[in-house]
């Protein structure tokens, strides 16, 4: 049977012709003369779909419905797994990528599988490693962010990867063109909250950005650190403090979509200055990437909602989504306030 969004006769025929036979990884049972190329979606997802495809590889394709310009780029995000395939970063490594709509009905691309768990909940992490564990984790999460904006985007052939020049002003009119692309309701606390972001701070250093970097968008290996970092499609050349901002506002929904979830893996503040440690940033200026971190998260969840609308979303939970939007703007204009 098809999982939502492949066709695995069509998919198995172009792995065929590109010389990877039924499976990318040749695994038994995945050659389509003897069972099939075997798929299953990888459920949690709230943007693109990832499908295991047989035992050794994944694949990577846009949301069904409506999709917002640049936000679900699988060229973008294979790209910049293959200029850090051989970085400090672990990331999974690329295999193919078809940007032939034909194929499956978007682009799309594989890359190996990587052992690891996805804790999605910071309970479930001190269940699994105890609470030394969960706050080496912690730290590991905090390093590999570091190592990341400490890259050179040149020497990984990333350097016109994105204009870093004015990120922060584009990036707050990119979002709010977002916004309105999926506005389908009144949203008075999103705009007052896009309104406060009128001036951003001065960036202090440009450097690649994943854009939705958190805890569930990495592996974790047995050994408790990070093995992968996934999810790389709103990545980019920019402000380094815009992830840390973001990562922050998912230390505070702690595995949930509203404020107020589960208790951290660590403090924020211990987060925060091991970051601004390992990086040599000051994070005073860390208020305003928060506020526009919720920013972002609510215009984010607002798409999906609206695709949710639509019935074009693919797995469960996605009913409460719209709830929890109103809730992150209040969160940003709260933090505005803090840095006010």
């Amino acid at each position: 049977m098809n999982p939502p969004g492949l066709d695995l006769d069509r998919l198995a025929d172009y792995l065929r012709a590109r010389g990877f036979g039924g499976d990318p990884g040749g695994d038994p049972g995945g050659d389509p003369g003897g069972g099939g190329l075997t798929a299953a979606l990888i459920p949690g997802g709230r943007s693109n779909l990832t499908y295991t495809l047989g035992r050794s590889w994944v694949l990577r394709r846009p949301p069904l419905g409506h999709v917002l310009a640049t936000a679900h780029d699988m060229t973008r995000e294979f790209r910049v797994l293959s200029g850090l395939a051989d970085s400090p970063v672990p990331v999974p490594r690329p295999v193919l990528l078809c940007e032939d709509p034909e194929v499956l009905g978007a682009p799309f691309y594989v890359m190996e599988r990587v052992a690891g768990t996805v804790y999605r909940e910071p309970a479930r992490v001190r269940a699994a490693l105890g609470e030394p564990g969960a706050a080496a984790l912690a730290d590991d999460l905090v390093a590999v962010l570091a190592a990341l904006h400490g890259l050179d985007p040149a020497d990984y052939g990333l350097a016109d990867f994105g204009r870093p020049e004015g990120f922060l002003e584009r990036q707050v009119r990119r979002w709010r063109g977002q916004l309105d692309r999926s506005r389908s309701r009144p949203l008075p606390e999103v705009d007052e909250l896009s309104a406060g972001l009128a001036d951003p701070p001065a960036s202090q250093r440009h450097s690649i950005v994943h854009g939705d970097y958190r805890l569930d968008n990495c592996l974790v290996g047995a050994d408790g650190r990070i093995a992968a970092v996934l999810d790389w499609e709103m990545s980019t050349l920019g402000d380094p403090l815009t992830d840390l901002g973001l990562l922050r506002v998912y230390w505070s929904v702690g595995g949930t979509l509203v404020p107020g979830g589960d208790r951290p893996l660590v403090p924020a503040g211990r987060m925060i200055e091991a970051y601004a440690a390992r990086s040599g940033l000051d994070p005073s200026p860390l208020p305003w990437y928060v506020a526009f971190g919720y920013f972002k998260l609510a215009v984010i969840l607002e798409g999906i909602h609206y695709r949710y609308t639509q019935g074009k979303t693919v797995g469960e939970g996605f009913e409460t989504i719209g709830g929890a939007v109103a809730p992150l703007a209040a969160a940003g204009l709260a933090a505005l306030g803090e840095g006010s």
